[in-house]
């Protein structure tokens, strides 16, 4: 998964414009994402690999939903297209009632960067800047002032335990600060939506539970809805619904109460 690329001239500002009209009146009561008989091939020489074979899916909004499944499920993939860092080969993908394959590179990098916060394995700090450069970034090309940026970028850095290391840069935190900047900075445009991808796959067990725990809050305090795509069986505990891939399809989906894996406690 890499991060998405912000455009740096549109060659149709009326387009976006009236893009950014309509979807700034979407409602809020609807669900947050509309997976409809998704379809995705990829090509490997010779070999055809079908990696989403008519998936279809519905995200409520203030959900958390985690995505499992064995390597080659297809999770990444639908993870992806939930993202709109891909496009189905058949199918709909719906994020806030816009089918994001209908967009422009211009209007899919707005909704990108207001719409939804994403979080990386491997964080994707900056390594030249500081935590509260990092986490302003996404603020700037969202067009805020950098005073905008940089008073909101405080409150959301003290908001996840990092008030105190706002000028530190990456090298100088430790696997689970980092982490931590990457989920205030996947938060620093109000998104609708977060997407972690394997949030605790590059951290210890006690941190893992630290991040889990940061993630079901702000999901239970912001009303963000949150979807992960993890390995991790702690996640369980903090999911409302879990999804499972087998082969490219929904194996099946699980609400919490009914998962038949102990995972012990790890949030409300």
């Amino acid at each position: 998964m890499t991060a998405p690329n912000i455009p740096v001239s549109n060659p149709h500002p009326d387009r976006l414009a009236r893009f950014i009209e309509r979807i700034a009146g979407t409602s809020s009561t609807g669900d947050a994402v509309r997976v409809i008989d998704v379809a995705k091939e990829y090509v490997m020489g010779k070999t055809t690999v079908k990696a989403l074979n008519g998936v279809n899916l519905t995200v409520q909004r203030r959900e958390y939903l985690s995505i499992m499944g064995p390597s080659g499920s297809g999770k990444t993939t639908l993870f992806n297209m939930m993202g709109g860092l891909d496009k189905p080969l058949l199918g709909q993908v719906f994020v806030d009632d816009v089918d994001i394959a209908e967009l422009d590179p211009f209007e899919l990098a707005w909704l990108r960067c207001r719409k939804i916060g994403y979080i990386f394995q491997s964080f994707n700090l900056v390594g030249a800047m500081s935590a509260i450069e990092n986490v302003m970034l996404p603020m700037v090309f969202a067009g805020l002032t950098s005073e905008e940026a940089l008073n909101r970028g405080v409150e959301i850095l003290t908001r996840v335990g990092l008030g105190d290391r706002c000028l530190h840069k990456p090298a100088e935190l430790s696997g689970g600060q980092q982490q931590r900047v990457a989920v205030a900075r996947a938060f620093a445009n109000e998104p609708a939506i977060i997407l972690a991808d394997e949030p605790t796959g590059n951290l210890d067990l006690v941190t893992g539970q630290d991040i889990i725990s940061l993630l079901k809050e702000m999901n239970q305090e912001m009303g963000v809805t949150v979807i992960s795509n993890t390995h991790d069986h702690k996640m369980l505990d903090v999911s409302d619904r879990i999804v499972w891939m087998v082969d490219g399809r929904i194996d099946r989906i699980e609400d919490r109460a009914n998962v038949r894996i102990d995972v012990g406690e790890v949030g409300a």
